[in-house]
């Protein structure tokens, strides 16, 4: 086992990891920006050293002062969280060349999974249902071919990166080249890999997705499902397990369809596999996230497994002691996020103080977070502030207890999405289990 990672992520997933290291008896090691002095993070780990300025590109993604930190310290590992460096093959290569276990899969198996197309490609071979389409499009003259091919709507993909970022919807031919161009251009922007492709569009859809633990040793296992198709352009804001939406029969099959995709590409560590569930019952494959994700902890509640730690263990050659038969859920999770936005202002970013926070308690009430009171939350990262988690025997039970958290949550200082949460889990395809991924813009169009 390790004796000391280095976290290389800040924000409340630096201190969900750090808190996971102290369980274990690992010491931790904290890099921080210089408008992050003051993050809980920071004080919480054993170690912290500053890499840079706020600027990410300067510090959180500055792959030459996170590794040379972490031999400077005597880091045997890098834990890299969600988002930043978490799915970068050249950051895990450099890890892997510096002698530095990085904990996540290797290399090769996130630029394999990391090339959509070639993810599509794989997953094909390997019996995997995928979305309809075709491969890299190199110019505008051949997306129209593969248009028509596909058929409308579409969507324009960025291969590269994730959260939303690169993706266009293409409702008709006439809207095609001006989303092909920019589509192509965020995703240079964002990903600096301009490359996409095209794939049919399915609506109304779900979006289900399949949370795999693989060892080194061929042990792999399918930790049920998450229900998360409460999206706001393409960026997930209530996620559930189990789903409400799939039969006992669907999830047989998705998870039988997951761990063949995991041991397509002698999968290790935690990774998710992102299905689209069709109206007509039918899933389709559409990307793997080879790293830990935002919505681990409603896994967590209904496995009573801690993904951290696994992880971890994995990462350091432990071998998995159980298998598919020893997995079962128990009771119904659901988590939402809080962010720092203005949902009545078009969900403008809101940074500022926090003068007053109350975090709700009882039974089976999780707030992930990094806030604390009189922190300055700068303006120069993600809007997510924290994640509140609640777990009971029923679905029913989990929605009200949801309900009572949120009620129960004070953030002031900032603008928050709390109350928009409450509107959401009320809503009538909600508390059904209807709601597909086109809710939320089909709410905003009222």
């Amino acid at each position: 086992m390790f004796s000391k990672i280095l976290i290389a992520n800040r924000g409340e997933i630096a201190v969900r990891i750090i808190r996971a290291c102290k369980e274990m008896g690992i010491t931790t090691v904290a890099v921080f920006s210089e408008a992050d002095r003051d993050a809980l993070h920071v004080s919480l780990a054993d170690e912290s050293i500053c890499i840079g300025p706020a600027p990410v590109a300067q510090s959180y993604l500055n792959m030459t002062a996170l590794l040379s930190t972490a031999v400077a310290c005597g880091a045997q590992a890098i834990h890299p969280g969600y988002g930043l460096l978490s799915e970068n093959a050249h950051f895990a290569q450099l890890c892997e060349e510096c002698h530095i276990s990085f904990i996540g899969p290797p290399s090769e198996v996130i630029t394999r999974m990391g090339d959509k197309d070639e993810a599509k490609r794989t997953m094909r071979a390997a019996g995997v249902p995928v979305i309809p389409g075709g491969g890299i499009i190199p110019s505008v003259a051949e997306a129209f071919a593969e248009g028509d091919a596909i058929g409308y709507p579409l969507l324009v993909k960025a291969r590269s990166g994730g959260g939303g970022r690169g993706i266009r919807k293409v409702e008709k031919k006439e809207d095609l080249e001006r989303a092909f161009l920019a589509a192509t251009a965020e995703a240079e922007s964002a990903f600096g890999d301009g490359a996409v492709y095209m794939e049919k569009f399915l609506a109304p859809s779900k979006h289900i997705e399949m949370q795999l633990l693989c060892d080194n040793y061929g042990g792999v296992v399918c930790l049920g499902e998450r229900e998360c198709s409460m999206q706001r352009k393409n960026q997930k804001l209530i996620e559930e397990s189990p789903s409400p939406a799939i039969s006992e029969e669907t999830r047989a099959q998705m998870i039988e369809a997951s761990i063949k995709a995991a041991k397509a590409v002698d999968y290790r560590g935690l990774g998710t596999i992102e299905f689209l569930l069709g109206p007509d019952g039918h899933f389709y494959f559409m990307e793997m996230n080879t790293r830990l994700q935002v919505e681990h902890p409603v896994t967590e509640m209904v496995t009573g497994l801690d993904l951290v730690k696994w992880q971890i263990r994995v990462a350091a050659g432990m071998e998995l002691d159980f298998c598919q038969q020893d997995v079962h859920l128990s009771g119904h999770a659901i988590e939402c996020r809080i962010n720092a936005e203005d949902p009545l202002h078009n969900f403008r970013p809101s940074c500022g103080t926090i003068n007053l926070l109350h975090i709700p308690g009882g039974p089976n009430v999780r707030f992930d977070t990094a806030l604390y009171q009189g922190y300055a939350i700068p303006p120069f990262y993600d809007s997510m502030v924290g994640k509140l988690i609640v777990h009971a025997g029923t679905r029913q039970e989990a929605i009200r207890k949801m309900k009572a958290a949120l009620c129960e949550t004070i953030v002031e200082g900032i603008e928050n999405n709390r109350e928009l949460q409450v509107d959401l889990i009320s809503e009538p395809e909600f508390l059904d289990g209807s709601y597909t991924t086109d809710f939320l813009a089909r709410r905003e169009q009222k």
